[in-house]
């Protein structure tokens, strides 16, 4: 027999749908122009993604469609598990939920993603007797958080806490005071997910995430931002039971590297007061509650707790996965200078924006846009560059 050879992937497993074709909405903050077919074909021939996550498939009406693409011949379910769409793309059919339960000090959200659409339909119905609207996203769930691992597990799904740090509705933002064993089961989390405002070397401050492998998602609210995060990863195949085996450690499937907004330019990287519009060091009405603890505070705050109150679990203190290096990531869009004519002429020259930021060379980039433009690039790509931080739900900026 054969041996598959790894191939190299792009891949970003948190999109939303904004909705359904019908024109009903799926997620209330997301652009109404995110139907499902938008999302498909942005990922695919724009962004040049080989694997996404739609986590909003639990909709009846999403599910309608990707099984419309199916009877279409659009789309073809792989035997491995997620949706190909025309040889392009593979969908890993996904779910966001909130849980409020009684063990959290405030709102979690978590990601759950299924092989197919056999396993989406029953996690749908489950969640259908739990929320009050299970055609929206992000609903909150009347269960337990381990109840919904559980569940999880038992469909042969994937569990993944999501943005991990930010300062609303994540584990660490505002879900415990000090350990994820707080509100979930170390051992049945498959990995966690970073979100923005962190990276790496910071979420690497915490000791009981040493058994975790990281990824990095856009949670994509409009087109533009899809795979604004992603991940390069090595598997045999795109498609959901190599990912499974990538994150259980399974021989040579592994990330090569994170890729995401330097953490600096995230919405919630220093601490800041909505109220002043200041840095939280300079806030002129501390205690009037407009404080937002900013990301990078929250993780020293936390890594010092950890080291005294840390509950160990088997996944907690096992073998650290090798982490890959982390790629600080500058979109297209946050580069002055590359607006729509010259993103234009970018992807009719390279086709998609995953070739623009990591494979076309110096020199062929200067051979389409003005050299003025390309050196700001190839500075972004080498971290070259002063950031204003950002906080308080206020992108940080290049100067």
């Amino acid at each position: 027999m054969a041996v598959n050879k790894l191939k190299n992937y792009y891949m970003d497993l948190h999109i939303h749908i904004g909705a359904a074709k019908s024109g009903r909405p799926v997620k209330i903050t997301a652009s109404r122009n995110l139907t499902l077919e938008a999302v498909l074909e942005e990922a695919s021939f724009r962004k040049g993604l080989d694997i996404i996550g739609v986590i909003d498939a639990q909709s009846p009406e999403v599910l309608e469609e990707l099984e419309e693409l199916i009877d279409q011949g659009r789309a073809v379910p792989l035997k491995g598990g997620g949706i190909r769409f025309e040889e392009k793309v593979t969908l890993i059919p996904g779910s966001e939920l909130e849980v409020y339960d009684q063990s959290c000090q405030g709102p979690v959200h978590l990601l759950c993603y299924f092989p197919g659409l056999k396993e989406m339909r029953h996690f749908s119905s489950w969640c259908g007797e739990r929320v009050k609207n299970i055609h929206l996203s992000s609903q909150r769930i009347y269960a337990q958080a381990r109840e919904l691992q559980q569940k999880v597990r038992e469909l042969n799904g994937l569990f993944i806490p999501a943005h991990i740090f930010t300062p609303f509705k994540s584990v660490y933002g505002k879900g415990v005071k000090t350990s994820l064993a707080e509100v979930l089961d170390p051992d049945e989390i498959d990995a966690v997910e970073l979100g923005l405002s962190s990276d790496t070397y910071m979420a690497d401050q915490l000791p009981e995430l040493a058994g975790y492998h990281f990824v990095t998602n856009s949670d994509a609210h409009s087109a533009s931002k899809i795979a604004r995060e992603h991940q390069v990863v090595k598997l045999e195949a795109p498609d959901f039971s190599e990912i499974a085996k990538m994150f259980s450690s399974a021989g040579e499937r592994r990330i090569l590297r994170n890729v995401g907004l330097h953490p600096k330019l995230g919405k919630y990287y220093r601490s800041f007061c909505r109220a002043c519009e200041l840095p939280a060091v300079n806030c002129l009405c501390t205690g009037h509650g407009q404080r937002v603890m900013g990301v990078s505070e929250r993780i020293r705050e936390l890594a010092e707790r950890q080291r005294y109150f840390l509950e160990n679990s088997s996944k907690a203190s096992g073998i650290k996965p090798a982490r890959p290096p982390y790629l600080h990531q500058v979109p297209l869009e946050f580069i002055p200078g590359c607006g729509p004519k010259t993103l234009n002429r970018l992807l009719d020259a390279f086709q998609t924006e995953m070739r623009v930021l990591h494979e076309a060379k110096d020199e062929e980039l200067k051979s389409v846009i003005p050299d003025k433009v390309a050196e700001k690039i190839i500075q972004a790509r080498a971290g070259v560059f002063t950031l204003k931080e950002g906080g308080g739900g206020i992108y940080g900026k290049i100067q």
